[in-house]
């Protein structure tokens, strides 16, 4: 007869070992949902990285063709400039010229009421006002009057 601890013993050892092979096939199965788990999360995050790759090529594309806008820009205005620069360079030099002029004429009509005053008090007739056209040579030898087709445009 066997005793009842040599039955509770084999017994107990019956139970153990399923109790391990319970055990194991428990433990292999969460290593397996941990596989799976951490395939899972390996593949989002090659997709979220694959999205930022593309995302930055994209970015990187629209910089390209703003830049390359910006570029454009930048060329015209730079020649929007340039001739701005040029025609403000003609009015500088046009301005200097007719305040040459001005200079001139004042100096002439100066000159004119200085003789006119000079011919009221002399009794001698040699100003300008007796000779109209001694006054267009005297301008033309000290300051010739020049004109050009650009200049019709600022009358």
């Amino acid at each position: 007869m066997a005793s009842p601890s040599g039955t509770s013993s084999g017994s107990s050892l019956l139970h153990n070992s399923g109790s391990d092979e319970d055990l194991q096939t428990l433990m292999d199965q969460k290593k397996k949902r941990r596989m799976l788990s951490n395939r899972e999360s390996a593949r989002r995050s090659r997709m979220r990285k694959q999205k930022h790759l593309d995302d930055l090529a994209s970015q990187l594309s629209q910089l390209r063709k703003d830049n390359n806008q910006l570029l454009k820009a930048l060329t015209i205005t730079t020649q929007n400039y340039m001739a701005v620069e040029g025609d403000n360079s003609v009015l500088k030099t046009q301005v200097l010229e007719l305040s040459n002029r001005l200079q001139s004429l004042n100096e002439i009509t100066d000159q004119i009421i200085t003789g006119s005053i000079n011919n009221s008090s002399s009794s001698s007739s040699s100003g300008f006002m007796d000779h109209p056209w001694s006054l267009v040579q005297v301008m033309s030898q000290s300051h010739p009057i020049m004109a050009s087709a650009e200049m019709s445009q600022y009358l």
